[in-house]
């Protein structure tokens, strides 16, 4: 009878430990929205990245940045490497808001992904005064909406702001 008793509770603790492991790793998945950040091909998810005065926008075949009242474009999605880290050139346009003037500028994207929070830096080739211009670095979060104050976002990657 000992035996029997002893058997069936283990039985039961050995359930129990077993429902709160599931349980615990169903809230890891869930309090951890930066496996969502990649696609599962290894590039920056599609959506909306918000961070304080910048925006990413992803869409399958442009990844559009804000950092303030300026705005920029990489062909493609973003493919961070194995340390998260990326350089990519574009191109950007530092006269954007209130009235946009352009032209757009060649740029180079750098950044670094940690979990779903993507900081990004663009240095920014500004041929109409000789000088390179750095913006940021920025950080976004996807998800997350853009505060980008009096600036307005754009609703289409890679369209020009109104």
């Amino acid at each position: 009878m000992w035996r029997l008793h002893t058997s069936t509770c283990v039985r039961r603790l050995d359930a129990r430990l077993a429902v709160a492991a599931l349980a615990a790793g169903l809230a890891a998945v869930a309090c951890h929205p930066g496996d969502r950040a990649l696609s599962p091909t290894g590039e920056l998810a599609i959506g909306t990245w918000g961070g304080a005065n910048a925006g990413v926008i992803v869409t399958d075949t442009l990844t559009h940045v804000h950092i303030g009242c300026t705005f920029g474009d990489i062909p493609g999605r973003v493919k961070p490497d194995a340390n998260g880290r990326f350089t990519l050139d574009g191109t950007y346009v530092l006269r954007a808001y209130p009235i946009y003037v352009g032209p757009t500028l060649p740029a180079q994207f750098s950044g670094v992904l940690n979990g779903s929070t993507l900081t990004i830096s663009v240095a920014v080739n500004d041929t109409t005064t000789g000088k390179v211009v750095s913006l940021g670095p920025a950080t976004v979060v996807f998800g997350k909406d853009p505060q980008l104050g009096p600036c307005p976002i754009c609703t289409v990657p890679g369209s020009r702001m109104r």
